[in-house]
């Protein structure tokens, strides 16, 4: 019995020093030795998006914030005293003023709102032949389009 057992330690030493030389020449080959190629399915070759890092400047491009050209002040620019305009107050509860080309609805009530404290229901734009734009600014219920005009000066 004494024979076998020293057969088996010759394979395990043999099987060691086997796994050794194989461990031995992938180090020496190293693990990046063999590459597989890229199939291309596309006969473009798309540039590879690469790192974009976010910028950082040194120094500030603008000194100082625009200033806001539309302001409450700068949106309304008169209201209307014409005899329609009068009816429209006494009638539709309706203030009629010319307002800055550019403003928008939400801005015209807002600038309303602002300027004279009172609520806005709605409001209605036209641009003129002469390339104003008109405003019909609907007050609520609980305000008196009469009222406010005296206190502007309208009437």
């Amino acid at each position: 019995m004494a024979p076998k057992a020293s057969k088996t330690t010759k394979s395990s030493k043999s099987a060691e020093t086997s796994k050794a030389v194989k461990a031995k020449k992938t180090v020496a080959k190293g693990i990046h030795a063999k590459k597989n190629k890229k199939i291309r399915t596309s006969v473009r070759f798309y540039k590879p998006d690469t790192l974009s890092l976010k910028r950082k400047p040194k120094y500030p491009r603008i000194s100082a914030p625009r200033l806001n050209k539309l302001d409450k002040f700068a949106i309304i620019k008169h209201p209307m005293t014409t005899e329609s305009s009068m009816r429209k107050i006494e009638d539709n509860n309706t203030l009629v003023f010319i307002v800055d080309i550019r403003a928008n609805k939400p801005q015209v009530k807002a600038a309303v709102k602002a300027l004279y404290d009172i609520e806005v229901m709605k409001v209605n734009t036209l641009v003129r032949p002469d390339g104003q734009k008109k405003a019909f600014v609907r007050l609520a219920s609980d305000y008196d389009a009469l009222d406010v005009a005296n206190r502007i000066g309208i009437i």
